[in-house]
């Protein structure tokens, strides 16, 4: 059976083609995101969706449709399929019959990111490139020295000094060279930047790369599955990059186009940031198609403290599309949500993922969400993580 039916990718904004043979970054004329298509009308003839179901457990038994041509060029350390766990003391508490949390805390160094760098560096592995980099907040840092590591390649990391010491130490640990900068994440991809193009590092930054979008994707197709082949009706899920809002829609897109929904009704995505850093928000209600740089951005949430996304112009259109919204809580919101996840249910979520209940708490005041809805939270990380910055 073929591994992947990766075709080509396309310029998210002009629609230029770029072959699928060589390292791409981003559309260098647009500044912009590059897409990978795949020929799903041959998944579609060739592909049996039940069958996917009895493959070895983790998010490469969707192999198809992600971006990998060579197997053996796969770099994993047993990424994907979280459990979906129902929620229902927290869920009869807020009058709702049907929430569930999508748990990534238990992928490879304890977050959702574990994801993306998966699919980005298991397919640099497959170009024949020997050193990344990257710009983090955190959690992404750790997961790519995991991956480079364990793909034989060199890896640099710049992050804030404040970030949390879990992260710096986990890529440390791995073998990267771990710079701390007095300063934001923007401030790290500058710097990152700048080091990718002098000493020719390949840079798998948020959306500046095409594969670590694919790589989160598979949340989607997992939530296909777990609900027998249609999809819930709200997903909270926390934006910072934004990689796995647009993965998930996309993934949407791909289940239609090859018939495996058996409802083809799309979810409401309802993007959350924090008050501190809340750029999605401020933009989706000012109706404006791209975000303003968000200045002095503050969060104990490390994941969401990202003043400006690269696809800002996707998350936007994605959230619209939907019929969602976007909303900012307080850090002391998502701090009391993250309390009761663990004293109601057992979850130690990251900040970021306990932001989402807080705003699922505003969006039930609101009567923005209906008691009978099949509602899902993303929480993207273990709150083991950020024992020195939130945990009281």
């Amino acid at each position: 059976m073929k591994t992947s039916y990766l075709t080509d990718l396309t310029c998210s904004v002009c629609g230029k083609v770029f072959s699928i043979h060589k390292a791409h970054t981003f559309c260098p004329d647009c500044q912009a995101t590059l897409i990978s298509n795949y020929d799903l009308n041959a998944v579609r003839s060739e592909v049996d969706r039940d069958k996917i179901r009895i493959r070895p457990k983790g998010m490469w038994r969707w192999h198809e449709v992600l971006p990998v041509q060579d197997a053996e060029k796969i770099v994993s350390l047993g990424e994907g399929d979280t459990p979906l766990l129902s929620i229902p003391r927290v869920g009869n508490e807020l009058g709702l019959a049907n929430l569930f949390v999508k748990d990534e805390s238990n992928n490879p160094t304890g977050s959702f990111k574990a994801r993306g760098l998966c699919a980005a560096v298991s397919r640099a592995n497959e170009l024949g490139i020997k050193k990344v980099i990257i710009p983090t907040a955190g959690n992404a840092g750790g997961a790519m020295a995991a991956y480079a590591a364990r793909a034989g390649m060199q890896a640099l990391v710049y992050m804030p000094k404040d970030t949390p010491n879990a992260n710096i130490q986990e890529s440390r640990i791995a073998g990267a060279e771990v710079i701390l900068v007095d300063g934001l994440i923007s401030d790290a991809a500058k710097m990152a930047g700048i080091k990718a193009r002098e000493e020719g590092w390949f840079d798998v930054s948020t959306f500046k790369e095409p594969y670590r979008v694919e790589g989160k994707k598979i949340m989607g197709y997992e939530l296909a599955e777990a609900f027998d082949w249609t999809l819930p009706d709200v997903i909270l899920y926390p934006t910072g990059g934004g990689t796995g809002l647009v993965g998930m829609w996309k993934a949407f897109a791909e289940m239609e186009t090859l018939g495996w929904l058996a409802d083809t009704k799309r979810p409401r995505i309802i993007s959350v940031q924090a008050e501190g850093c809340a750029p999605i928000p401020k933009a989706f209600h000012a109706g404006a198609s791209f975000c303003d740089f968000w200045p002095g951005a503050q969060t104990v949430a490390s994941g969401l403290r990202v003043p400006k996304s690269f696809a800002d112009r996707i998350i936007l259109s994605n959230i619209r599309e939907s019929n969602g919204t976007a909303v900012a809580v307080s850090d002391e919101a998502l701090m009391q949500a993250q309390k009761k996840l663990a004293a109601m249910e057992g979850i130690f979520a990251a900040p970021e993922g306990a932001a989402c209940l807080a705003a699922l708490e505003e969006l039930v005041k609101q009567k923005w969400v209906k008691p009978d809805e099949k509602i899902v939270i993303f929480n993207t990380g273990s709150g083991l993580k950020y024992l020195d910055q939130v945990v009281q």
